[in-house]
């Protein structure tokens, strides 16, 4: 046998790679949930309020905030006295 042994996963990490696209997305989404998780450090918000602490739009406020519950780093909190918006807060077991 010529050659040394190697592991399955180095064999598999040599082969496939990540595209410069994905990297750039995958930091893109880190940035963003970063800026939420310090903004939620301060206490639970709603969308709205997360949206003006991060200058982020409405509708990205809502999509990552939305994105960080289904990993399970943003939980559902009350919801606001006028019945309109949900709080947020940060999940303490992560």
């Amino acid at each position: 046998m010529a050659g040394e042994k190697q592991r399955t996963v180095k064999v598999i990490k040599e082969k496939r790679t990540v595209s410069e696209e994905v990297k750039a997305n995958i930091k893109h989404y880190n940035k963003m949930k970063k800026l939420i998780k310090d903004a939620l450090k301060e206490g639970p918000k709603t969308i709205p309020e997360i949206a003006k602490a991060t200058e982020l739009p409405a509708h990205e406020a809502t999509y990552y905030v939305m994105s960080m519950r289904k990993y399970g780093d943003v939980v559902t909190g009350e919801i606001d006295d006028m019945d309109e918006y949900f709080y947020y807060h940060l999940n303490q077991k992560n």
